[in-house]
């Protein structure tokens, strides 16, 4: 695919990568590539190849992208397909190769790549690949099964910190929500991003928690990174995107499947240094992202239950026939990422304890310091419990997905107010 200069420029912002020798005027750059042909070349395989194909993978590593969409380009034959790959020190079967072009080629069409590339920019996307500078390298650890792109909305450099992943069931129980939020304050605290998957539940919860404490967090998409799955969680992915990062594999517009949400657990598992699980049964699909973190030498953690709770079987399976580590709290969560000592002991008194617990000191001194009627912003709210705006703005994540508090419009210095739920 030529790349004239209107097309050019509009890669160029379409590029996370913000410095002018990613993009140069002639053949090669002082980089070594051709920054606008290369991004080209991997914003069309995010269209022809499926998450996870490790077959183009392979192909992009042993030729690079450019060349590998030139030879279905030309309609090269699968054993001539073989033949260039060989010569580049990898060997993949002539039949495998003629099965993964027959999923490709009906997928090549410069008119929707580029159409790809418009929905983009129309809806403030941008894209980051292997070759340029705000890559994640935590993700080539899945080797030939990386992903080939990321589509984002939000702040790319957010990718390649040192993260924690928070999974767990959709239908997540009141134990599980309270754990979920007092582990992901105290791991904001300690300065880590959170990464989760947007969906219902614990996932939901990680990144409300994260927002609450102004703190980063990244949601990985089944679908378009433009296109908010579930619907009704539009606002939240929308805020993640103004605070945070969102990402996706797909190009934009395309819709999430069963096998693509598989396969995006891989993301979330590979960009963070340690994978917790909060809540899961013995069938849940989270034990999906466990299982990768597994496989690429990531810590991994699991919050126990009641070994009563068929919510928290998966958990106790993950601890007691996987070694995942046993979490109780977010001292032990940021042990699994290296910041234990990044975070300040908490009180005894601040737990989050199970339903039917009494109320956390916490939570009742931020609950005496809103009004009856009416909200207050944080710092507000801070000023009359005598907390720290930290230890306010935590309790009150809490407090929200306990569904003891909301948000309100905005105040006029564009701070959250605060308001009991009636």
């Amino acid at each position: 695919m030529g790349v004239d200069a209107e097309l050019r420029q509009r890669l160029r912002r379409l590029s996370a990568d913000e410095r002018d020798d990613e993009f140069p005027g002639g053949e090669e750059g002082a980089t070594g590539w051709d920054g606008a042909e290369t991004l080209l070349a991997r914003v069309a395989w995010s269209r022809l190849a499926e998450p996870g194909d490790g077959i183009a993978g392979a192909m992009l590593a042993a030729l690079g992208p450019r060349v590998a969409l030139q030879l279905l380009i030309d309609d090269v034959s699968a054993r001539g397909m073989r033949e260039r790959v060989r010569a580049a020190g990898e060997d993949i079967a002539a039949r495998v190769l003629a099965e993964a072009r027959d999923r490709w080629l009906p997928r090549l069409d410069r008119a929707a790549t580029l159409d790809d590339i418009d929905r983009a920019l129309a809806g403030g996307l941008s894209v980051v690949i292997p070759e340029g500078a705000g890559w994640p390298s935590q993700l080539n650890d899945l080797g030939a099964h990386a992903p080939i792109a990321l589509w984002l909305r939000g702040d790319p450099a957010i990718l390649q910190a040192h993260s924690l992943a928070v999974v767990g069931a959709r239908a997540a129980s009141g134990y599980g929500t309270h754990v979920a939020a007092e582990i992901v304050d105290g791991v904001c605290r300690a300065g880590a991003p959170i990464v989760s998957g947007a969906a219902y539940g614990i996932d939901a919860v990680a990144h409300r928690t994260a927002l609450a404490a102004s703190a980063p967090t990244v949601a990985v998409l089944a679908g378009g990174a433009d296109r908010a799955y579930p619907a009704a969680h539009d606002s939240l992915i929308g805020r993640i995107a103004r605070e945070g990062t969102v990402c996706a594999e797909m190009v934009p517009g395309s819709a999430p499947t069963k096998w693509r949400f598989r396969q995006r657990n891989r993301i979330i598992a590979a960009l963070s240094g340690a994978t917790l699980v909060v809540e899961a049964g013995v069938r849940s699909g989270t034990l999906n992202t466990a299982g990768h973190a597994a496989e690429l030498g990531r810590m991994l953690g699991a919050v126990p239950g009641p070994v009563t709770s068929a919510a928290s079987a998966g958990c106790h399976r993950l601890i007691r026939e996987y070694g995942a580590s046993l979490v109780t709290n977010a001292e032990e969560a940021c042990e699994l990422i290296g910041l234990d000592d990044r975070l300040a002991v908490l009180a005894d008194g601040e737990r989050v304890e199970p339903d039917g617990a009494r109320t956390p000191p916490l939570h009742e001194r931020v609950l005496d310091a809103l009004p009856l009627r009416g909200g207050r912003d944080a710092a507000e709210v801070a000023r009359r419990s005598g907390l720290s705006i930290a230890e306010t703005r935590g309790a009150l994540a809490e407090l929200d997905v306990l569904g003891r508090v909301e948000q309100r419009e905005p105040s006029a210095a564009g701070e959250a107010v605060w308001a009991l739920r009636r």
